[in-house]
């Protein structure tokens, strides 16, 4: 009988121990942030030292991309691994009853399968449905809203799990210490966080303190989308705080990236956003797009490094559930690649062959350093009276023009070809979109009036 009860013992601590070693996860998501506005890529107006420090905890991407150029889509394929166009959602949902597939399985899905403790905080846009909210999909704890954008200030349409919040100052102050919270609050037992910052997708909503900061903006709108970027920094700042108050840090899998580039052409809900010195804006397939802020660290596995190999946001899915110990199914049809080896050295090269875009008739392929693209030509500049369209294929290459401004399609027509082959063989594992057309930002209407007295807002 001691044998007995010495071996559950045993088997009982090994248990616990391999639940404790693995890693916490969290994933970080700005909104509609450009390129340029942050530190760690040479901003100067926007000081941004929380996540600087977290670039170089970790290692940064220079060549880190989402799967498409809208909110929706790109937290699609976060949340499940997936190219959003294997699943029709291709678009940003804009009718009541769009969203994440019933048939699509989360992260949060499989990681609460994997005994971790699941929450999300900010932004959902993935359906409003009961059957689509973030306590059908994976999710044990929610606080946040449901849909595209939302005021900063007013409380209307913010929930925890599935109650209506009454009061709230801020909403990035508000994310930041429910991520705080439930960081605290799970110290004990392996945790994911998916923290979605609606910053800095409009509406402009600032507060006056820090607006105050930024006296030398002379544009309004600059001005306050650098007084939101500043807050999002700061409420980082505060998460990673309390990882180190907590004794987390150092297993904890931070990872961070914007779900799209900065909007900054007619079209879309431009916020003041820089994307320099890439070409493009949210809503084309151009680097400006699609090329994103993009940051992976765990101190307790990953040296601080500059990864100049193409990644893409599906990948932070495969990484995170490699960390935590989750077997990999062939049936879920994964898209994305276990990045750790590649940043551990134990592998070398490329962890793609390619990378693949299709947004409506917007398509995009990069291969090595080549990237063959059609793109909305709103980002040229409209001539009055010309309605905006696709553009024919154009070829770029990358390490020489990162801002495509050199079109080497008629130079180099087998690279087309080549391109375009692989583009094709791609595109036969996908489906029609379920929903939209991509034509406008349909992010849908911000609930509720800002409370003027807590901040002043661009117009």
């Amino acid at each position: 009988m001691r044998t007995l009860v010495i071996l559950l013992l045993a088997s009982f601590a090994t248990v616990t121990y391999a639940a404790e070693s693995r890693p916490n996860i969290l994933f970080i998501v700005g909104d509609d942030m450009g390129y340029a506005d942050v530190g760690f890529h040479g901003c100067k107006d926007i000081p941004t030292p929380n996540l600087d420090a977290l670039a170089a905890s970790g290692v940064r991407f220079t060549s880190g991309y989402v799967t498409g150029p809208y909110c929706s889509p790109t937290r699609a394929a976060l949340l499940t691994g997936r190219y959003q166009q294997r699943f029709g959602h291709e678009f940003n949902p804009g009718a009541p009853n769009a969203g994440l597939p019933l048939t699509e399985t989360t992260i949060a899905n499989r990681l609460k399968a994997a005994g971790y403790v699941t929450g999300l905080v900010g932004k959902w846009h993935l359906g409003a449905q009961d059957a689509m909210q973030p306590p059908k999909r994976g999710f044990d704890e929610f606080f946040g809203f449901l849909g595209g954008a939302h005021s900063y200030f007013q409380s209307a349409g913010i929930l925890r799990g599935t109650e209506p919040v009454k009061e709230l100052d801020y909403t990035t102050d508000a994310f930041g210490r429910e991520a705080c919270d439930f960081i605290q609050k799970h110290k004990g037992r392996p945790w994911f966080l998916y923290l979605a910052f609606n910053a800095v997708h409009t509406p402009m909503h600032a507060t006056d303190d820090r607006l105050a900061k930024f006296p030398n903006i002379a544009d309004k709108q600059r001005r306050t989308y650098d007084a939101m970027m500043l807050a999002m920094d700061e409420a980082i700042g505060k998460v990673r705080a309390k990882l180190a108050e907590t004794g987390q840090t150092e297993n904890t899998l931070v990872t961070f990236i914007s779900d799209n580039g900065g909007p900054t052409m007619p079209g879309v809900t431009i916020n003041g956003s820089v994307n320099l010195p890439l070409r493009g804006s949210k809503r084309t397939t151009l680097e400006g797009g699609v090329r994103v802020p993009f940051i992976v660290s765990w101190p307790a596995k990953l040296k601080p490094a500059v990864f100049d190999q193409p990644a893409i946001q599906l990948d932070l899915n495969a990484t995170a559930l490699a960390a935590a110990g989750v077997e990999r199914k062939p049936e879920w049809k994964l898209d994305g690649v276990d990045l750790l080896p590649f940043l551990t050295g134990a592998k070398s090269g490329p962890p793609h062959e390619a990378l693949f875009w299709r947004f409506g008739e917007q398509m995009a392929v990069r291969a090595g350093d080549f990237k063959l693209v059609r793109y909305d030509t709103t980002a040229d500049g409209v001539a009055a009276g010309r309605k905006a369209g696709t553009s024919p294929l154009k070829l770029y290459n990358l390490r020489e023009d990162i801002g495509e401004s050199k079109d080497l399609a008629a130079a180099q027509p087998d690279k087309v070809k080549e391109l375009q082959s692989l583009w094709d063989t791609w595109n036969t594992a996908n489906v029609k979109p379920l929903w939209g057309g991509g034509r406008t930002d349909n992010d849908g209407p911000e609930p509720g009036a800002p409370a003027k007295k807590k901040g002043k807002l661009a117009k």
